[in-house]
């Protein structure tokens, strides 16, 4: 099945004013909605209400923190949306970032690899109704069981940039989860997981011909995310590293506005799609081309209805 996916909710949109679009979205061909969580809405509200809007569409977070809940309450956050949109619910999780974990939330940000992995054999036992008592490497676990276990549990898929962490996607979920890469960047991914592991990737989606606003805004975000280590680490790994050394070198000198002038058009253009409702469209399709599984819209804000962009990047 061909797989096209929207974030939600989208940016300047109240939640509860979503019912109507997202009624609509499987009529329009999309198959999936996935939520995100950083400091905006949590991810599994909006699934929540999108499991009674339109019980046609596979539903997905991407991602949860591992660090942000305890094992417990993430499954039973898990076990929740499972129950309610049954077979159709895939929890993404993953380490997230120090910003977020430790700066916003007070916990420590550790053993990332190893967290995510105990925090993904956890789910796999804890979502089949098991009782779990285990000594992890970052975390144990004494006597829990879900009371209300869903069936069928829920897929897990992990997020993953690298090769380690792609590579126990492969192994242990049920898919891969990344983000922040270009349509020519999928093949390189791909190769970590073999060719039948479901890969998803968000995909941020500027539908205007100003190509001048699209960068602009372009800019700040890629400034904003990718002088995070991880992301940082991942281009490296893609091929980036020279391109965006530049910016590198302004942000760790406190000069933000010089970070954003730095990045080369080319790396914007990579990374975010822009231009016509249509060549946007066809930007993401590539995407499908080069192997990604599921492409999930991230919706940037132009001025203009997200709705109606909504609708003109559904799949023809």
């Amino acid at each position: 099945m061909k797989r096209w996916g929207i974030t939600i909710p989208l940016t300047g949109v109240p939640l509860a004013a979503h019912e109507e679009m997202v009624r609509e979205l499987p009529d329009l061909g999309y198959t999936d909605a996935w939520s995100a969580e950083t400091a905006g809405h949590d991810a599994f509200t909006p699934l929540v209400l999108a499991s009674q809007w339109a019980p046609q569409l596979r539903l997905g977070t991407a991602i949860v923190p591992v660090y942000t809940r305890g094992p417990g309450l993430l499954a039973m956050s898990a076990a929740t949306v499972a129950e309610l949109a049954p077979g159709r619910f895939v929890l993404g999780i993953g380490a997230s970032s120090p910003v977020i974990v430790k700066n916003w939330n007070a916990a420590e940000f550790e053993a990332p690899f190893a967290r995510s992995r105990d925090t993904l054999r956890f789910l796999r036992s804890a979502l089949a109704g098991e009782k779990v008592t285990e000594q992890y490497e970052s975390f144990s676990v004494s006597k829990f069981r879900l009371e209300r276990p869903a069936d069928p549990p829920p897929s897990i898929m992990l997020a993953a940039l690298r090769p380690g962490m792609l590579r126990l996607a492969a192994k242990e979920a049920d898919g891969a989860i990344t983000n922040w890469l270009a349509a020519s960047d999928v093949p390189k991914v791909r190769a970590e997981i073999g060719p039948d592991v479901e890969l998803a990737a968000r995909i941020f989606v500027c539908p205007t011909e100003d190509k001048n606003a699209a960068r602009g805004l372009g800019r700040m975000l890629i400034s904003s995310y990718l002088t995070v280590p991880v992301y940082a680490a991942f281009h490296e790994w893609l091929g980036r590293g020279e391109a965006l050394a530049p910016m590198h070198e302004a942000w760790a000198a406190g000069d933000r506005q010089k970070a954003n002038q730095v990045i080369p058009d080319e790396v914007v253009d990579d990374l975010i799609v822009h231009g016509s409702l249509e060549s946007c469209r066809e930007q993401v399709r590539s995407y499908v081309d080069n192997g990604l599984t599921t492409p999930i819209i991230a919706l940037l804000p132009t001025g203009e209805d997200p709705f109606a962009h909504v609708r003109g990047l559904a799949p023809r």
